[in-house]
C-alpha cells in the first residue's frame, strides 16, 4: 500500500512530577545574601522543589511521569518503543538515564538515549521523537525532560542558587493522520555561547580532580546579564519567525508554553508574538527553572485547559547556547 497519507506525531498523553520538598525564597534568605522581594522582581520565582532523599536521581523523577502517561493512555510500559530523555543532570555519565528509566519503569522493549541541549532539551527531543514517528518506524515514543538541578547548584552562589529547581515532565507521541501534533520547529544552536553558561569540569576537557572539586567547577557557571540578553532576543525571534512561516498571528495561538527561566524573558516573547498574557503558561513562581522539565511540566499542569485543535507554541532558550520554537496542534 503506497504511503500517501501524511503522518504527524501527536501528543496523546502528558505526565509530570515534582518532588515534595519546597525551597522558598525565605529559606534562601537564610543561606545566601538575598531576599524574597529581590528574587521575585528579578525572576518571578517564589519557591522551587528539591529532591532531597539520598540515593535518588533524575531517573526517579522520571519514572512517575512514565507511569502517569501509561495510565492516562491505558497502555503498558512494555508497549513503549523508545524513550528520549532530555537532561543535563544524568544519573551518571553512562549508562544513559533513558536506559535506567526504562528499567525502573518496566519499559522492557524500549530503546532510548539521552539528549543534552540544556533548557531547550525537551524541544530538541520533541522534534527528534516526532521524526521517529514520521519515519513510520515507531508508533509509541516517549519524550521526557528531567533535571535534578539541585545536584549541580552551588547553594553559596546567590546568582544561580535562586533560579533552579528539580522536576520532570513528559509526553507520549503517536502517529496521527488528521493533521494534529508536532507541525513545525525552528531549532538553533550556537556553541560560542558556552563561555556564558556551562559547567566547567567533569567532562573530557577537565576531568574531575581534587582541584576541580575544591574550585567548585562542578556547579553551574552563568554570566546572567549576557545570557539574559541572548535569551530575550533568541526566544522572541524564533517564536515570531515560526508564526510568520506558518502564516499565523498571535490571535491563532491558544497558548504559549515558554521555558520557565525568567518572567521577563517570557514577557518579551509573548509581546513579540502579539499574545495577551492570559495565553501564557506560567508556573515559574512555584517550580523555578527545572531546565529540560519546564515545558512538559507546563503542559502537564494545563492539560485540562488544552482543547483538541488548539495551536500552541513551545519556546525555549538554553545554555551554551541552544534555542527554538515548536508549533503543536493539540490532538485530544
Amino acid at each position: 500500500m503506497p504511503h500517501t497519507q501524511k503522518i504527524s506525531a501527536a501528543i496523546t498523553a502528558v505526565g509530570g512530577y515534582v518532588p515534595e520538598t519546597k525551597l522558598t525564597n525565605f529559606d534562601l534568605e537564610k543561606m545566601v545574601e538575598t531576599n524574597d522581594e529581590w528574587i521575585r522582581t528579578r525572576t518571578g520565582i517564589e519557591e522551587r522543589r528539591i529532591l532531597k532523599e539520598p540515593g535518588k536521581a533524575s531517573s526517579d523523577l522520571a519514572v512517575p511521569v512514565i507511569q502517569q502517561i501509561c495510565e492516562k493512555r491505558g497502555i503498558s510500559p512494555e508497549e513503549i518503543e523508545c524513550i528520549i530523555c532530555a537532561t543535563v543532570t544524568p544519573d551518571m555519565v553512562f549508562p544513559a538515564t533513558a536506559n535506567i528509566i526504562a528499567d525502573k519503569a518496566g519499559a522492557k522493549h524500549a530503546w532510548g538515549f539521552d539528549l543534552e541541549a540544556a533548557c531547550s532539551g525537551f524541544l530538541f527531543g520533541l522534534t527528534t521523537g516526532a521524526s521517529l514517528i514520521e519515519s513510520r518506524r515507531y508508533k509509541k515514543v516517549v519524550v521526557i525532560g528531567v533535571d535534578k538541578m539541585s545536584a549541580i547548584v552551588d547553594y553559596s552562589d546567590r546568582q544561580t542558587c535562586i533560579i533552579f529547581g528539580d522536576g520532570a515532565g513528559g509526553v507520549l507521541l503517536e502517529p496521527n493522520t488528521e493533521g494534529y501534533g508536532v507541525l513545525d520547529s525552528i531549532l538553533r544552536s550556537d556553541g560560542s555561547g558556552r563561555d556564558y553558561l556551562h559547567m566547567k569540569a567533569g567532562g573530557s576537557l577537565r576531568p574531575p580532580t581534587a582541584e576541580t572539586v575544591a574550585n567548585k567547577e562542578h556547579y553551574i557557571y552563568q554570566e546572567g546579564q549576557a545570557v539574559f540578553k541572548f535569551a530575550v532576543k533568541g526566544m522572541a525571534d524564533v517564536s515570531a519567525e515560526l508564526l510568520e512561516r506558518n502564516k499565523l498571528t498571535g490571535d491563532d495561538i491558544a497558548w504559549l508554553v515558554p521555558h520557565q527561566a525568567n518572567k521577563r524573558i517570557i514577557d518579551a516573547t509573548a509581546n513579540r508574538m502579539g499574545l495577551s498574557h492570559d495565553k501564557v503558561m506560567l508556573n515559574i513562581q512555584r517550580y523555578g527553572n527545572t531546565t529540560a522539565a519546564t515545558i512538559p511540566l507546563c503542559l502537564w499542569e494545563w492539560r485540562h485547559q488544552l482543547n483538541k485543535g488548539d495551536n500552541i507554541v513551545l519556546a525555549a532558550f538554553g545554555g551554551g547556547f541552544t534555542w527554538g520554537a515548536t508549533l503543536v496542534k493539540w490532538a485530544y
